[in-house]
């Protein structure tokens, strides 16, 4: 049977299928059945007050499942999508209020992959999906991630290649008369700003958020990630780091994300650099998976460096800090 075929009859009949997307791989199941959203929060032991994002292929399908689409949310629609943007939107009965945490707007984007955009076509519902990850943990950016980490919790898996984007969509709404961003992500700031002028950036809750991606400890590995502020000479010297709730850790029990160059000492096995000619786009899309290939490693601490905080390196920053807020 047709792979897409196949994964329009799962969903129809309320079971999660997992898609891919330019940003990253979502855990979708059909948004206006309570049933099946609810399998999706079973499966990524996702609390419930942790709202979703829903998904279509135009305009004209958004403008069914929401109340109001203000012209100025319109003129970012029109620029990006389909894009890594959502918009947070009021919502219509219809979507149910598990997928929206009980509040009243509902967070929508129109994905850019051929694949899932060729799914969506094809349904007559939206789909909410979140990242297709267990909780908390870093987001998949191949199909062989989310087999890994939810393989026997998920009916089918669509293949379509690696993350273009690498990291999840730009959350942006319209609150107290001004446009407000709510998640950095694939859409950058100064992209958002170029179309809306001034915007307000909400921080990060530790419980319930008012959009998803919200939380502040999320994205993270099972080993300890640090920001990394280490006195290098003093590291140099010692050849370890003594931390304070660690211990003393040698520098061959340590691995490193950095933006363009390997950090003194680490064996450059244990290193991973985001992009060697300091491109925000390529760091973005190998973020995640450099960071569940260091979780795999035999060491104990992960060291991160953080950007420039312009262009996408704010949302890599974003990243990095929530992964290390753990």
């Amino acid at each position: 049977m047709d792979t897409l075929l196949q994964a329009k009859q799962l969903l129809e009949q309320g079971e999660l299928v997992a898609i891919p997307t330019e940003t990253v791989y979502g855990l979708a199941a059909n948004a206006l059945n309570s049933e099946a959203v609810a399998k999706i929060f079973q499966a990524k032991n996702r609390p419930n007050f942790d709202p979703l994002i829903v998904h279509t292929f135009e305009v004209g399908q958004v403008e069914k499942f929401v109340l109001d689409f203000p012209p100025i949310l319109q003129k970012l629609a029109e620029k990006f999508w389909a894009g890594p943007l959502t918009l947070l939107l009021p919502k219509q009965a219809l979507i149910p209020d598990l997928v929206t945490a009980g509040l009243d707007r509902v967070a929508v984007r129109i994905p850019r992959h051929p694949i899932t955009l060729a799914l969506l076509k094809m349904l007559d519902f939206p789909l909410a999906a979140p990242s297709a990850n267990p909780f908390g943990y870093i987001s998949p950016t191949t199909a062989d991630h989310v087999r890994q980490q939810l393989g026997n919790k998920v009916k089918l898996i669509l293949d379509g290649g690696a993350s273009q984007v690498g990291i999840e969509s730009t959350i942006v709404g319209f609150e107290n008369e001004q446009v407000t961003v709510y998640r950095l992500g694939g859409i950058s700031l100064e992209q958002i700003v170029q179309v809306v002028g001034k915007v307000h950036v909400k921080p990060h809750s530790s419980s319930n958020p008012n959009a998803p991606g919200m939380l502040e400890n999320h994205y993270a590995p099972r080993k300890p990630l640090i920001i990394n502020e280490l006195n290098l000479n003093q590291f140099i010297q010692q050849g370890y780091w003594e931390f304070e709730k660690w211990g003393k850790i040698n520098a061959e029990d340590m691995a490193a994300i950095s933006f363009s160059q390997t950090m003194p000492l680490i064996p450059l096995a244990q290193q991973i650099v985001l992009s060697p000619t300091r491109q925000y786009a390529e760091a973005a899309q190998n973020l995640f998976a450099a960071m569940r290939s260091l979780d795999a490693m035999n060491i104990k601490i992960i060291l991160a460096e953080l950007l420039p905080e312009e262009d996408l390196g704010r949302a890599i920053n974003d990243r990095l800090r929530r992964a290390a807020a753990k």
